[in-house]
Parts: C-alpha cells; sequence; structure tokens
C-alpha cells in the first residue's frame, strides 16, 4: 500500500446478517489498489485506499452489493430511521397478527366469516411488516445467497399466496367455514386450508428479534461517545494579560489556561504555575491523587482536586490521550470477531435444504402424475412446516427472560452474541481500583510510639480537626475515618496549607503539623525510630502514609488506603470454581497491587500499566490461546473491556467503561462477575435447546410434508407446541439463583 494511503469509514445501512458484512467486504476489496474491513456490530467499513481516491467508488461498490453507505462524520446526529420503521412495523405486526392467529387456532373464535377478516388483518403484516425480510430475501437471491430472512420471505409469501388460492378459488372462503381439530392424516388438495396466521405469526416474533437487536446495535457507538464526553466544554485561558472563557475547540498548541480546584483540565499540557492534586484515576486507574507543580505532566480531562494551577497545552483534539483512548476502543471493538448466531450458521444449510426438497415435492408429484394442485400443495407444506415459528421464539425468550432475571440480579446482558464468549471463558482479567477495592481511600491505621491508647486518640483528635480543613483528597479520608471512629471533629485555627507538603494549625491551643516527613524534618521534627520502621513497611504494603506531629515531636503515623470490597475474595474463590484463572490487572504501583492480589487470594499481577498496556495485556493474553473476559469500572479500563472476549463493567463505574463492555453489573460487586457468567452459560445453554427442538419439529414434519400426509391442523398444533416448548423452557430461567441473591 502507497505511502499516500488514507483511511476512510463508511456507515453501512441495509445489513441484515454477519454473511451481509461478508458480502460488502469482498465487495470492497475487489476495488483497485482497497483494502477495506467490515463489521457487522458496528455497521461501519474501513477502508484504506490510495491518496485522492474517489470516495464515490466504494459508495458505488457498497450500493452494487444491494446496501448503502455514506461517509462516517464524527459530529454527525445518530441516523435512528431503520429503528423507527422497525418500532412502527413490529407494533403495527402485533395489534394485527395476534387476532389472525387467536382466530385461526380457537375454534370456538371462528364466527362467520372470520377467515376473511383474517386476510384483512394479515395482509398487511405479510406485505408491509415483513418487508425488511422480502428485501433481504431479493437481495441475497441477486447474489446467489440464502438465509434466514431467505427462508422467512418464501415461507411467509408461500403460506400467504396459497391462503389466497384457497380463499377465492378453493373451499377455504366458504362462509361458516371452521378450522377443526383432527389428528387424522389423510392426504389433501389444500384448498380447503389457509395459513394466514403462519405468516402472520412469524412475521411478528422475527420483526420483535430484528427490532431488539437493531437497538442494542444503535448502542455500539456509545463507549466512543461516552469517552469524548467526559472532556472539558470549556477552558479558561490566559490571553491578553488577563483571563477569557472559550470553548476548547478554540484552544491551541501553547496556549496557557487556568485550572480552579474540582475543574476539568482542558487538555494535555504541563503545569507552569501553582501545585495540586489530581485525580488522574480515569487515566492510570492509580487510586491516590497525584502531586503535580511546575514542570509536571497534566492529562486532559482528569480532575483538579485542590489548589489553582496553570497549564500550558501540549496537545488538543485528536491528539490527546482521550482522544487516543477513543481510538483504542473503537479499533478494539472494530478487531472483535465477528460472532455469527447459531440460527444464521444452520440456516446456511438448513434454507437450501428446504427449498431444494419442496423443488423435488413439486417435481415428483407432478412425474408420479398426480393433480398439479396437490403437489402444489405438498412443496407449499414443506415450505410451511419448515418456516421457523419457534425459531423465531428461540433466541428471543430465553434472552427475555435470561436479561430479565439478570436484571432483578443487577446484571445486565446486551445481547445474544455476548453468551457465546462466557461458555469458553478460561481468564478473567480483574481491574483492580473500583472493582476489587472500593476505589476510595480510607484511615487504615494509626501508628503511635510505643503505641499508646491514650496517645491514639489524641493523634486521631488533632490529625482529624488539621486535615478537615484541607481539600486534599487523602486529607478528606482521614477526616471521615477520624469522624466515623470519634463521632466528632475539633476545630482549627490559624490553618494552612503548604501546597505538595502538608498541613499546620493550632487545635484547642495545641500546633499541629501534618504531611510528609520531609515537611515535618523541616520544622525540626524527627521520626523515631519504631515509627519509621511502622512507616516504611506500611509504604512497602502499598499505604499512603502521612506524619503527625505536635509539641517539637513526631507523634504518630496515619495510614490511608484503598480498601477491598467486603465480596471480593469470596467472589474470587468463585470465578475459580468456575473455571476460570484471575489475572490483577491495575495501573496502580506494585506495592499496592501484590497485597490487594494477596488478600483476595490472585496469584498472577500486572501492575503499573496505562490504558493501551492494558489493551496488550488483555491480547497477550489471547494470543496464548486464552479466552478472556475483563471486568473494569474506569475509562482507562474501557478499550480492555472492548477488546477483551467478554467485558463486564462495574456499574457503579464511568458510562465508558459500561458502554464498552458486554455485561454491566450495576451494584459493582465482583460477586455479581459470578453470576453474570453462571446466567450467562445458563441462558445460552437454552437458546441452544430451543434451537434444536425448533429446528427437530421442523425437520421431522418435512417427510410427512413431502408425502402429502401433513394435516393443517396438525402442522398447526406441532408449530403451536415448538413454540410452547420453547416459551416453557426459557422460563425455567426465572428459577435462576444468585450468588447475591
Amino acid at each position: 500500500m502507497s505511502s499516500t494511503a488514507t483511511e476512510v469509514e463508511l456507515d453501512i445501512t441495509g445489513m441484515t446478517c454477519a454473511s451481509c458484512a461478508n458480502r460488502i467486504e469482498r465487495k470492497l476489496n475487489k476495488v483497485d489498489g482497497v483494502e477495506a474491513t467490515v463489521n457487522y456490530a458496528t455497521e461501519k467499513a474501513r477502508v484504506t485506499a490510495p491518496g485522492g481516491f474517489d470516495v464515490a467508488l466504494l459508495i458505488g461498490a457498497v450500493e452494487q452489493a444491494g446496501y448503502g453507505a455514506t461517509v462516517h462524520e464524527e459530529e454527525a446526529p445518530q441516523d435512528d430511521s431503520e429503528l423507527n420503521s422497525l418500532r412502527r412495523r413490529l407494533w403495527t405486526s402485533v395489534v394485527l397478527a395476534v387476532p389472525v392467529i387467536v382466530l385461526s387456532m380457537v375454534p370456538a373464535f371462528q364466527f362467520t366469516g372470520w377467515q376473511w377478516v383474517s386476510l384483512v388483518l394479515a395482509t398487511p403484516v405479510i406485505l408491509w411488516g415483513a418487508w425488511p425480510f422480502h428485501r433481504a430475501a431479493w437481495t441475497n437471491l441477486r447474489h446467489g445467497a440464502a438465509t434466514m430472512d431467505t427462508l422467512v420471505s418464501v415461507g411467509t409469501l408461500a403460506a400467504y399466496l396459497w391462503s389466497l388460492y384457497a380463499l377465492f378459488l378453493g373451499h377455504a372462503g366458504m362462509l361458516g367455514m371452521r378450522h377443526e381439530f383432527s389428528f387424522a392424516i389423510q392426504r389433501s388438495d389444500g384448498a380447503s386450508n389457509i395459513y394466514l396466521e403462519v405468516a402472520a405469526g412469524v412475521t411478528m416474533f422475527l420483526l420483535a428479534g430484528r427490532y431488539f437487536e437493531k437497538r442494542s446495535k444503535r448502542q455500539a457507538g456509545a463507549a466512543l461517545r461516552a469517552l469524548l464526553e467526559l472532556g472539558a466544554k470549556d477552558v479558561t485561558v490566559l490571553r491578553d494579560g488577563g483571563e477569557r472563557r472559550i470553548p476548547v475547540a478554540e484552544l491551541r498548541v501553547g496556549d496557557e489556561f487556568v485550572v480552579r480546584p474540582g475543574e476539568k483540565i482542558a487538555t494535555d499540557g504541563s503545569v507552569v504555575d501553582g501545585v495540586s492534586a489530581v485525580d488522574a484515576s480515569m487515566i492510570t486507574g492509580e487510586s491516590v491523587p497525584v502531586d503535580v507543580a511546575p514542570g509536571d505532566a497534566v492529562v486532559g480531562a482528569t480532575v483538579n482536586t485542590s489548589g489553582r494551577i496553570v497549564v500550558r497545552a501540549s496537545r488538543i483534539g485528536n491528539d490527546t490521550q482521550l482522544a487516543r483512548m477513543a481510538r483504542l476502543v473503537e479499533d478494539a471493538q472494530s478487531g472483535k470477531a465477528e460472532v455469527q448466531r447459531l440460527a444464521d450458521r444452520i440456516s446456511g444449510v438448513f434454507v437450501p435444504v428446504v427449498i431444494g426438497i419442496a423443488l423435488l415435492t413439486l417435481v415428483a408429484w407432478l412425474l408420479l402424475g398426480q393433480p398439479v394442485a396437490a403437489a402444489f400443495t405438498a412443496a407449499v407444506a414443506v415450505l410451511i412446516i419448515a418456516c421457523p415459528c419457534a425459531l423465531g421464539l428461540a433466541t428471543p425468550t430465553a434472552l427475555l427472560v435470561g436479561t430479565g432475571r439478570g436484571a432483578q440480579l443487577g446484571i445486565l446482558i446486551k445481547g445474544p452474541e455476548v453468551l457465546e464468549s462466557t461458555r469458553r471463558v478460561d481468564t478473567v482479567v480483574l481491574d483492580k481500583t473500583g472493582t476489587v477495592t472500593t476505589g476510595t481511600m480510607e484511615l487504615d491505621e494509626v501508628l503511635t510510639v510505643g503505641g499508646d491508647p491514650a496517645g491514639r486518640l489524641t493523634a486521631l483528635r488533632l490529625a482529624g480537626a488539621l486535615e478537615h480543613a484541607s481539600e486534599h483528597p487523602i486529607a478528606r479520608a482521614i477526616a471521615r475515618g477520624v469522624e466515623a471512629e470519634t463521632g466528632e471533629l475539633l476545630r482549627v485555627s490559624g490553618f494552612r496549607n503548604e501546597q505538595g507538603l502538608g498541613v499546620r494549625g493550632t487545635v484547642e491551643g495545641v500546633g499541629v503539623l501534618a504531611g510528609r516527613e520531609a515537611f515535618l524534618a523541616a520544622e525540626g521534627l524527627t521520626l523515631p525510630e519504631d515509627l519509621r520502621r511502622a512507616k516504611a513497611e506500611a509504604e512497602a504494603q502499598g499505604r499512603t502514609a502521612v506524619v503527625v506531629g505536635w509539641d517539637g515531636e513526631v507523634r504518630a503515623v496515619l495510614t490511608v488506603a484503598d480498601r477491598l470490597k467486603p465480596s471480593s475474595a469470596e467472589a474470587v474463590r468463585r470465578l475459580k470454581g468456575l473455571g476460570l484463572e484471575p489475572v490483577l490487572l491495575t495501573g496502580d504501583n506494585e506495592a499496592v497491587a501484590r497485597r490487594i492480589a494477596a488478600e483476595v487470594g490472585i496469584e498472577q499481577v500486572v501492575a503499573e500499566v496505562l490504558p493501551q498496556d492494558k489493551v496488550d495485556v488483555v491480547r497477550g493474553l489471547q494470543a496464548e490461546g486464552r479466552v478472556v473476559a475483563m471486568a473494569g469500572d474506569g475509562v482507562n479500563d474501557a478499550a480492555a473491556l472492548a477488546a477483551a472476549d467478554l467485558g463486564l463493567a462495574m456499574g457503579t463505574g464511568t458510562d465508558a467503561a459500561i458502554e464498552a463492555s458486554d455485561l454491566t453489573l450495576v451494584r459493582g460487586d465482583l460477586l455479581g462477575a459470578v453470576d453474570a457468567i453462571r446466567l450467562s452459560r445458563a441462558t445460552l445453554r437454552t437458546i441452544k435447546v430451543n434451537l434444536f427442538w425448533a429446528f427437530a419439529y421442523n425437520v421431522a414434519a418435512i417427510p410427512l410434508a413431502a408425502l402429502g400426509l401433513l394435516n393443517p391442523m396438525i402442522a398447526g398444533a406441532a408449530m403451536a407446541f415448538s413454540s410452547v416448548f420453547v416459551v416453557g423452557n426459557s422460563l425455567r430461567l426465572r428459577r435462576f439463583k444468585g450468588a447475591v441473591s
């Protein structure tokens, strides 16, 4: 490929299954100099073409394949016209098809002329409601392919056309006609039977499946939107000797801008004035805010927690780390293997075989000298009995019940393609901060000289009062811990914040210092040997130490740490019980990661990694032949969640992580990950059983139909029984018991 090659992204419309994506991809790759990949899940084509290439040729190639394409625009509003069209077709079909099914299946409701009312109600469903299937079948036919759309279209149209024949040219149109139940198998010319309920019912069920599929796919790009929306919208820039508030889009490299406490940093840059603590956990996963001073680099969309700082912009727009993370998520989603549904894979063989059997039936009957009407009846009966009524229920009902039960347990499953991954997962990568731990700093220990209880309480009261006046996140953690233990916080006077070093003030007439060891040493206060050893040991375990002194001596060391969630150790044990190997992955330092891993029983630890490194770790495990689940909650996890075979997001985390994942654990409890995998596997098993029986009923009945021995009511009863079985089997998922239920 030429060094002047350019990348073009196209939005594709009209795809109904993975085979459509494959067909478009083949068509695009036939264009000279073009390399293309088409993703059915995201409905996008990524094309690499020579510089100056006419994009119209690419769009033309897609249109020749029978689909639509437009150049993707980042700022373009999402086109929901196709989704809205499906919604209208679905609800119209439900309103019209349900009465047709009831009239046809319940003789007690068959009033005089009911069959003509059924025709009026069913016609819009079969011709207008099922139009997406007919259109897709025609597209497939032009390219010599057959999918479930083909079978649905042929089956529903065959049923409808034969019903018209029976009503207008046969005996079915006679007033007083009834569909009586009979278990006798006898040859019939079909002129007294109508199949409107079959055609309308299949259309209604499959429209429901297509609508919910389309709705979930529309959310595929939400991870990217959520990421980009995390950035600041406005910024206070220093220009012409003053401060001006401008949109971030107008910011330029080299501009200096002000970030006040609580504000987001507008873009990547370096601090030129001021000191503060920056919460960068969304980018790095580091649970402790990072102190910054002039010369330190900062990342856009992170939060300034305390002091006022001035930052010089070094990267803007698509060059920022946030934008690069968005591209990582998109690349990971695009690179994910396209999962064809089980029904589509089976139908690749089943559909052409059924159509072949129907044609052979027609020819065989004619060669045997049977009447044309009887021959055509047998052939149409083959198509009708093969039409996937129960198949239309197999996946949606199991998903409906499974996802409903999941919602009760705090688990949100995004779609059927998610379930196949859960069966094969053998490794689960767990983000530390916010997933295994709470992600919030808490007061851990109070170390005093000689371990004196009275000295401990005094240290708590004095340090708590002093830190309560500070905005620093570590100070707030100490203040919360002190208030929880003592029930009160004393008042402080003369408070001063020495940025990046510590704080000082007077509490009940006592001058108190708290902060870094060097800060107190500069004031002439040195650590006693026992406290020095205890402090070093705490820091070796990944805890953050704050030194406290008064009356000219260091009296205590307070440690803060990110705490384990109560259920994490039990969840890891259960994940191992499911045959999964846990891996702890974090941007935090090695000591913290090792301590947490030891507490929950994880042997494999990967620490101090950046977002792109997290993706590399996941892909490295996949390269070893492992099937990887990833559980995380932060923006820094979004790309890895998308790259993993199965992404599990904590519902307490960021929108970007939730949207990039396959499963969301609403309560943020890691035990939910255990339930999610168990429930997903159970739902997948149910879908497979449903699909097997849905096809089994059809396959068993095809020989009877081909021999002309299929009584329409037996066919209807068999199809109804298969549907009842599928629904009943799916309802068993309501009894699923969760670990946290």
